[in-house]
């Protein structure tokens, strides 16, 4: 009757709604050492216009994570791919909006600043040895539910008093100069710079 079990590898519940996206972490050698390059998100984009973040994007149907990584790092910087050297995968995240973000460790060679004003404002580095060197700021971040108007309260335990759980969210910033990196990635490089540290 149980049989099935046997052979059964657990899965995430609700995996089949999460949305996946790949990102680069990309180093450029310099004089004084690596530095890691972000972009600036482009201020007409719908999502996160003007933020900083990694290049990458959504996994399209049919590619891996480190295609996509790939894919959208020649895309948005307009680099060649035989220029990214990819030395692997890192630790992903997995927000509480059903998002993984799966990051990639590369080195950019023979770039020069270029990229696509289609969803890139500009770009910047930062020298790696900040981020081995300083801690982020944490913030918290209040997570609810809030159930929707036709909601069957009716038929829970206290109705629209129902107590439900509430969770806190970790939120980290980095502040170099007059840039702030935060959020989703700076989380990926603060639980990654063990890696990129070796």
């Amino acid at each position: 009757m149980f049989e099935s079990l046997r052979h059964h590898i657990p899965k995430r519940i609700g995996k089949e709604k999460e949305t996946s996206f790949a990102v680069l972490i990309p180093l450029i050698k310099k004089e004084d050492g690596y530095h890691v390059l972000f972009e600036v998100r482009a201020r007409h984009l719908n999502k996160q216009p003007g933020e900083v973040c990694f290049p990458g994007g959504k996994v399209e149907p049919g590619e891996t994570t480190y295609e996509a990584a790939v894919r959208e790092t020649t895309e948005e910087l307009f680099i060649q791919r035989e220029h990214i050297e990819v030395f692997g995968a890192l630790d992903y995240l997995v927000t509480p909006y059903q998002t993984r973000i799966e990051p990639f460790l590369a080195e950019l060679h023979d770039y020069h600043g270029q990229f696509s004003r289609d969803e890139v404002d500009s770009v910047f580095t930062v020298p790696l040895d900040f981020f081995l060197e300083n801690e982020p700021e944490y913030y918290s971040s209040i997570l609810m539910t809030k159930p929707q108007k036709n909601f069957p309260f009716a038929d829970i335990p206290n109705g629209e008093n129902y107590p439900w759980a509430k969770g806190k969210y970790e939120v980290c910033f980095y502040r170099f100069k007059e840039r702030v990196i935060w959020g989703m990635t700076a989380r990926l490089l603060l639980y990654n710079i063990q890696y990129i540290r070796d």
